[in-house]
């Protein structure tokens, strides 16, 4: 298994979502994630668990997509959890992710939720 670079802030996930994603490697984007972690993707449904989260980036990812880096939000941190988010440049709306500090200091998304889109009106 490749060794990837680990998140030891919860802004780093971010970064190295783009960085994985623009290059196509939907394990290195599913590293961010906990074993049991939830991604609210595609729209409408849930993807549960790194191994589905790899499998759905991979077919993503096979369209070659290119991600813009957006700046994250101040991040929320309570004790071992912390909120993360960005204002996503693609007029979803918002995006947040809730991450959670490993034993060994680093940070993993357990929930994710890549899309908001505004109401209507």
């Amino acid at each position: 298994m490749t060794e990837y670079a680990k998140a030891m802030r919860p802004e780093d996930i971010t970064r190295l979502f783009v960085e994985r994603s623009n290059a196509g490697d939907a394990a290195g984007v599913a590293a961010l994630y906990a074993e049991d972690a939830v991604l609210a993707y595609p729209p409408g449904s849930q993807t549960v668990g790194r191994e589905a989260i790899r499998e759905l980036w991979e077919k993503v990812l096979a369209g070659r997509p290119h991600f813009e880096p957006e700046e994250p939000l101040p991040t929320l941190v309570f004790g071992d959890i912390a909120l993360t988010s960005t204002p996503p440049k693609d007029g979803t709306g918002a995006r947040a992710q809730v991450v959670r500090r490993q034993p060994d200091g680093s940070w993993l998304r357990i929930i994710d939720q890549p899309e908001f889109v505004p109401p209507a009106g």
